[in-house]
């Protein structure tokens, strides 16, 4: 006879696999879905700043930490790793995410299979907090995939060889450190994402070039203002070996946008200006593909219903990080097989890392076989 875990291992597994997540049971309450069991999920969290390894510079700001906020989730003595990274310009704070997962009681799930339900709770407690959702999100993502002993990328019927490379990022700076930077990386990746995006980019590039011949990417961050100068530039670009260019333009200059991807020799994807699931239609038309962030979109469940939908809408998929631990990078790359470019280099940017997880090798992501989103504390 089977017992209970092991009765709920086969039921979630096969609920998973047939998406059938939606809804664990019934009851009076609208999110009190579930009763009875031995075991109350539990959740733990802790602040904890991460050290880059070196000054990191976009079009708009410069900065040497990363806040960020650790959250594990146990049931049954097994336990989901996720976390919370807040860039400056995502609006969150250390003392918001505390705040918000404060709030999030679990007690009342009878089990962490329940991941539609419990994630459409998560999201119910305030209209932002996007970061503090992924924390969660990915930690019920990694206690589920343990429970039924797979990898996301497996569950959800993906090729891990299928994983591209990722690109690896030189953020704006002097030509000396931009070359030093980019020497370090030689050998090491197969493409690199440049940041751009102001007076200095041609100097940016002629830099890299100077080192290095390998595909490049770029990200102006919304820092280009003319549409007509960011098509002469862009046109230079894919001269220097540029395959895609990330959020050209202020996000609200939608109509400019639209005329510079019609008109643009390389891809142009969305950044900021795509969030979450209901905003991928509206960039059809706009953009050639979006930027999926997990702590943008509150984690991995919507990160792979906006896959799905850009790719239903003809659109190039892209999965990229802030800066953060192994926690959230191997968890997004659960989603790699499925995309066109990865840019997951967020771990290595850290002086700090808290786990093992995804892997490059060869310049190319190579996901762990471990169970959840693959990762073990160090």
């Amino acid at each position: 006879m089977q017992n209970r875990r092991d009765f709920i291992k086969t039921a979630g597994l096969a609920a998973v696999g047939a998406g059938l997540l939606a809804s664990c049971g019934s009851g009076p309450k609208k999110f009190n879905i579930g009763h009875g069991g031995t075991s109350r999920i539990q959740l733990k969290y802790f602040p904890y700043e991460l050290q880059l390894a070196h000054v990191f510079t976009v079009a708009s700001y410069s900065r040497k930490t990363t806040p960020d906020v650790q959250v594990e989730i146990t049931w049954e003595g097994v336990t989901g790793y996720g976390e919370a990274s807040m860039p400056p310009y995502l609006g969150q704070s250390v003392e918001s995410v505390c705040n918000f997962l404060s709030k999030v009681d679990l007690s009342q799930f009878a089990n962490p299979f329940c991941l539609e339900d419990i994630l459409a709770y998560i999201d119910s407690l305030s209209p932002g907090d996007s970061a503090a959702k992924a924390a969660v999100d990915i930690a019920l993502h990694d206690l589920v995939g343990k429970l039924i002993g797979q990898p996301w990328y497996r569950i959800w019927g993906l090729d891990a060889a299928k994983a591209p490379s990722t690109t690896f990022t030189i953020g704006i700076d002097t030509p000396e450190v931009v070359r030093e930077k980019t020497l370090e990386a030689a050998g090491k990746f197969n493409i690199l994402k440049v940041k751009v995006g102001l007076s200095s980019d041609e100097e940016m590039i002629n830099a890299i070039r100077s080192v290095t011949s390998v595909p490049l990417a770029v990200d102006a961050n919304q820092g280009w203002k003319d549409r007509s100068a960011a098509l002469d530039e862009l046109f230079w670009l894919k001269e220097q070996g540029v395959v895609m260019v990330e959020q050209p333009m202020a996000k609200e200059r939608i109509d400019d946008i639209a005329w510079l991807t019609e008109h643009s020799p390389l891809p142009i994807f969305a950044d900021e200006a795509i969030q979450r699931l209901c905003d991928v239609p509206s960039m059809k038309g706009v953009y050639d593909g979006i930027n999926i962030k997990l702590m943008k979109c509150t984690g991995m469940r919507e990160g792979w219903k906006m896959a799905q939908m850009s790719r239903a809408l003809g659109m190039k998929v892209m999965v990229g990080c802030m800066t953060e631990t192994s926690c959230a990078v191997s968890a997004a790359a659960q989603l790699s097989p499925y995309v066109d470019f990865a840019d997951l280099d967020g771990n290595l940017l850290i002086s700090n890392d808290r786990f093992d997880g995804v892997k490059v090798v060869d310049g190319k992501l190579v996901l762990p076989d471990r169970p959840g989103i693959g990762v073990a504390p160090l």
